[in-house]
Order: C-alpha cells, then structure tokens, then sequence
C-alpha cells in the first residue's frame, strides 16, 4: 500500500473501525454471505457499481431476506472502506467482534457427543495465519480455538477473509493468560499436544484419540516457554525435504487432521 492511500485511510473519518473499537468490517463476497447465512447482524453491505450483477446476486438476495440494506456505490468508497485490499468489491460493517467463553467450547463438545478438540493458538500475530487456523479448526471439527488477548491477532476483517467466512461458525476464546487457561484445560481431563519442530515424537506415533488440545505456536519464536511447561509431550511433523519447517497454519492443519485420523479409526 502507497504512502497516499495510507494517509487517505487515516483521514477518512467516514471509515468504519476495526475490532479496537465498536464497530468491524467484514470483506469479501465469500465472508460477507457466510456471515449473513450465520445470522449476523449487519448494519449495511456496500457493493462496488463496477462488480458484475450476477457474481453478487446470491448475497444480495440474501441480504433482502435478512433485511439488510444493500447500496451500490462508486469503487473509490469501498476503496476507503477496505482494510484488506482484497474487498472484491463487496464490504459489510456490523458490530464488533464477539468471542465464545471456554465453557462454550466443552458445551460444544458435550453436544457433539465426543471427546472436547481444541485448538490453542499462541500469539499468532499475522491475521492471514489465524484466520486459516480458524478455517481449518472448523473444517477438522475442533471445538473452538483459543487465542491470548495480548500479542495476537484477532478476529478483525483479515482474519475474517482468510477463515473463508469459518468465524461464523467457530467458537473463539480469548484470554488473558494463556498459561493458567493451559492449567484449567489439563485440570478438566483434556491432555496437551505442542507442535515443536524439536518435539520427541513424530506426530504419527503418537496417540492423539482422547481429549486433547493441540498448542501451536507463533510464527517466529514457536509455543511460549511457560505455556510449553504445561504441555504433556511435543510432537513434530516429518520434514522430509530441504525445507526445515512448514507455515504455522499449514503445520496446524496437518495437526489437526491426523487428531480426526486417528479418532475416525478409534
């Protein structure tokens, strides 16, 4: 992004706010009509005049059903609007971002009728990172995920596009202490799996089957050392090729679905 179009944005006092204050933006035609299919409320949906009729007409239908105003407007009004640059000519506003106690992750569970999946994601800090962690949690069936209130992301418009529209559906957590949440997750049964590229057992040897809570750890520095303390064993993927280690995202998503492996065939 140019200099100009930051100072634009900066000064734009028409512009929606983010998660930090009492209004959020959700963008793309994907996340928009999941959040309107979940049941969201929405304020008000902008379409850029330049998107094609029929690459919106699902979502403005459902909109009209949902009774949210829909208004069509000149490209350069999303452009102030967009927080992602990725808008597809599509933003919505709605209220800010509402995140999921930890007893709604067990409650999510019991109601499931199996062992409680949760993931832990320690100060991921690049949104694009959460956001396919979340989309990943909800395609593998986890329970909910779990994110620090400090030195993370959280569930802001980016994080929201890269869930491809799964924070509609995911149960988020946040807290303050990532540690002592760690210690009331081991106290309520639920055993803890770190994901460590130095971890003693390779991820396929080990069993994964009873209640558990996968930690992944941030881009650059891996699971806290506290938070570390308090998992059972550390497990590591494979890495069979000169690459040394995979994008935290991808290394969850291939966490998580060996724990829906390993469960399918208990």
């Amino acid at each position: 992004m140019d200099e100009k179009k930051k100072r634009r944005r900066v000064q734009n006092p028409d512009k929606p706010s983010d998660q930090r204050g009492d209004r959020i933006t959700l963008e793309g035609r994907n996340s928009v009509f999941e959040a309107l299919s979940a049941g969201r409320p929405i304020d008000k949906i902008w379409i850029s005049e330049t998107v094609r009729p029929g690459g919106v007409q699902k979502l403005v239908d459902l909109a009209r059903e949902k009774r949210v105003p829909v208004q069509f407007v000149n490209p350069k009004k999303i452009d102030s609007i967009s927080q992602t640059d990725a808008s597809q000519g599509v933003v919505a506003v709605c209220g800010a971002a509402t995140y999921a106690s930890l007893e709604d992750l067990f409650q999510k569970a019991e109601e499931r009728g199996h062992q409680p999946f949760i993931i832990l994601a320690d100060e991921i800090t690049d949104s694009h990172n959460l956001g396919a962690i979340i989309r990943s949690a909800n395609a593998a069936g986890a329970d909910g995920v779990i994110i620090p209130k400090n030195r993370s992301a959280g569930l802001d418009a980016v994080t929201a596009k890269a869930s491809a529209g799964a924070v509609h559906y995911t149960s988020v957590v946040r807290v303050t202490n990532m540690a002592q949440t760690a210690k009331e997750l081991k106290e309520r049964g639920l055993w803890l799996v770190g994901a460590d590229m130095s971890g003693e057992k390779v991820l396929y040897e080990s069993d994964m089957t009873g209640p558990i809570a996968l930690v992944v750890g941030s881009e650059g520095k891996g699971i806290s050392r506290l938070l570390k303390e308090h998992c059972d064993f550390m497990v590591r993927i494979p890495m069979l090729g000169e690459t040394e280690s995979l994008n935290v995202s991808v290394a969850a998503a291939v966490m998580m679905y060996e724990i829906v492996r390993q469960r399918s065939q208990k």
